[in-house]
């Protein structure tokens, strides 16, 4: 069984892209194992706390550590990512030295009511992460349109089987070796 950390960039109670990973997770397959990390519990990032970093901080830095590979699930703000994801990266790469980040196999993925997906934040986080030295798997891209893919907080039968595709996807990838 692989153990996902999972990312989850909207932080609002009913925050799309928790539901959208809500029905990911009831597609997955049994050999993938998913836990969460709250971002919204990592406090901003400062150099003043980082050689003393808070408990939310090294919870993560646990989480990661002990994770086979990361999903990050991200709406878009402003053609880029959320500030309370950008944070959870910069906590995890800092001090540089001990990069949490680097060498683990990560997928992304998001939904929104609009037609082109998530496109521009997953090409900025494609960036970030390129920089944090997490291998991201390029094929199959999710920009997931929920109008047309979701019936309520299920996926529609086309929509189960794409996102099994990528899961799958996803699985061969954490066996490469980074």
């Amino acid at each position: 069984m692989k153990q996902i950390l999972v990312l989850i960039g909207g932080i609002s109670a009913d925050s799309l892209n928790k539901r959208f990973f809500a029905a990911i997770e009831k597609v997955s397959s049994k050999s993938l194992l998913f836990k969460v990390f709250d971002i919204a519990s990592l406090p901003f990032y400062s150099q003043d706390l980082e050689m003393a970093p808070p408990e939310s901080v090294l919870k993560l830095r646990e989480d990661v550590k002990y994770a086979d590979g990361i999903l990050i699930v991200t709406p878009e703000y402003n053609r880029s990512i959320p500030g309370v994801l950008k944070n959870a990266l910069d906590w995890g790469s800092r001090p540089p030295e001990q990069n949490i980040w680097a060498h683990k196999p990560t997928a992304i993925a998001g939904a929104t009511m609009g037609g082109i997906g998530t496109f521009g934040a997953q090409q900025h986080l494609r960036n970030i992460c390129s920089w944090l030295d997490m291998p991201v798997m390029n094929q199959p891209t999710v920009y997931f349109n929920a109008i047309t893919g979701m019936e309520g907080d299920h996926l529609t039968e086309s929509s189960a089987k794409f996102i099994q595709t990528f899961l799958a996807a996803f699985e061969k990838w954490i066996e490469v070796d980074f």
